[in-house]
């Protein structure tokens, strides 16, 4: 699909300026959650919403995690109601409707300045290859500019990002509108499950309640995910990938081991959470806006922001159950 950025507007068509809808920090911050998405006609291509962003915000802070912040309502959006639900002991059935934005919490301050730091333009890379091969020569897959760093920091799609800012050199000292997404969860994570079907990986606290839940791609048709119950072995953060098409899967013309550097754009993203199955693990991902959108080649795979926040709740020992 193909973005035209133009202006404080935000256009989506394959053709030319198709289907517009402005977006800004205050049409954001103002929009009704509720009542801003009754009457919504649908579009082909589909554009980013207001309310949905809104709402994304939300549900982030509420420890539901829609994912990629990018203002389009889908399986997604509806899964991180349904967790929201079961975390409020509600009738799941993953719709919106006026007892979960009163749950929520509706804040109209969603999106707020951020200064770019010195520190921002720090690690970056010209570029990452596809190739293992070529990346195994680098010396870090890290962020190759500043947007791709803030809209992982700041949970958003780089479209989104992007969007709300048009004009921005995205330069240290300039200030720019970012997603305000609070502080991450904390507590501690007594077990996990790992629901195929739903896409999605649920963590319990001692208690038995919903601690957190985020949207996952768990393996793939070619690649399976294990079944049963396994353990965490331990975590590991800012790991390399050890790529061995004998025991993983085949990349390009790669047929020999090789160890690809550490960073977020590494293949397994900023952090492995080991399992007790032998070579499968939760982990990140360099690319945010495909989680269960796409296959995996059998692991659980969160967006960083999901996978650092839950490494941070686990520890040696949780349970991880597979289920259907």
């Amino acid at each position: 699909m193909k973005r035209l950025l133009f202006g404080s507007m935000i256009f989506f068509g394959s053709l030319g300026f198709s289907h517009a809808q402005e977006l800004s920090p205050d049409s954001i911050n103002n929009s009704d959650v509720l009542s801003g998405l009754d009457g919504q006609v649908a579009q082909d291509p589909p554009v980013p919403k207001a309310a949905i962003v809104h709402l994304q915000v939300l549900l982030d802070r509420a420890g539901a995690s829609p994912g990629v912040i990018d203002g389009f309502d889908g399986a997604n959006v509806s899964k991180a109601i349904a967790g929201f639900e079961a975390m409020q002991h509600l009738p799941v059935d993953g719709k919106l409707d006026a007892l979960v934005v009163e749950r929520l919490g509706d804040d109209k301050h969603v999106i707020g300045p951020y200064i770019i730091a010195p520190d921002d333009a720090d690690d970056l890379v010209s570029e990452v290859p596809k190739d293992y091969a070529e990346q195994a020569k680098m010396d870090h897959l890290g962020y190759t500019s500043i947007p791709e760093k803030l809209s992982e920091r700041f949970h958003m799609d780089i479209d989104l990002l992007h969007a709300l800012n048009p004009s921005a050199k995205f330069s240290p000292g300039e200030t720019i509108s970012v997603a305000v997404v609070g502080a991450p969860r904390t507590g501690r994570v007594k077990r996990i499950e790992a629901r195929r079907a739903d896409g999605q990986l649920v963590a319990f606290a001692d208690d038995g309640d919903v601690l957190a839940i985020y949207p996952a791609t768990i393996g793939s048709e070619d690649n399976p995910s294990p079944s049963g119950k396994h353990k965490v072995n331990g975590v590991a953060r800012n790991p390399t990938y050890e790529y061995n098409p004998r025991v993983n899967f085949q990349q390009g013309k790669n047929r020999t081991k090789l160890t690809l550097p550490s960073g977020p754009n590494n293949p397994v993203g900023s952090v492995w959470i080991d399992l007790s199955e032998p070579t499968y693990g939760i982990h990140g991902t360099p690319e945010p806006s495909l989680i269960d959108k796409t296959g995996s080649h059998g692991c659980v795979r969160l967006t960083n922001w999901d996978v650092e926040e839950l490494a941070s709740m686990v520890k040696p020992g949780v349970v991880v159950v597979f289920t259907e």
